[in-house]
């Protein structure tokens, strides 16, 4: 692997933290990609997204694919809270 990318995404709580991670991990552990392999951790109320991909293109369309995701899971979370 040539490329790699380590980004931290901040959650309001830890259970948000925990619905976000149980939507993507299951993405993580069969991954179709073939130029990339993902990781998933929690820290506190962080979810850490670790990238490895064999070219900076690889590299890129993966973080793209999983920050919609997330940026996704972060918006109906946001709803999900406000209409409580």
């Amino acid at each position: 692997m040539k490329a790699k990318g380590l980004i931290r995404i901040d959650f309001r709580t830890e259970r948000q933290l925990e619905t976000a991670f149980s939507a993507l991990f299951p993405e993580t552990a069969k991954s179709v990609l073939t130029r990339s392999k993902l990781y998933l951790e929690k820290d506190g109320t962080h979810l850490v997204l670790k990238v490895e991909a064999s070219d900076t293109i690889a590299l890129r369309a993966a973080l793209n694919a999983y920050l919609r995701w997330i940026n996704s899971l972060k918006n109906v979370l946001l709803l999900l809270e406000n209409s409580r």
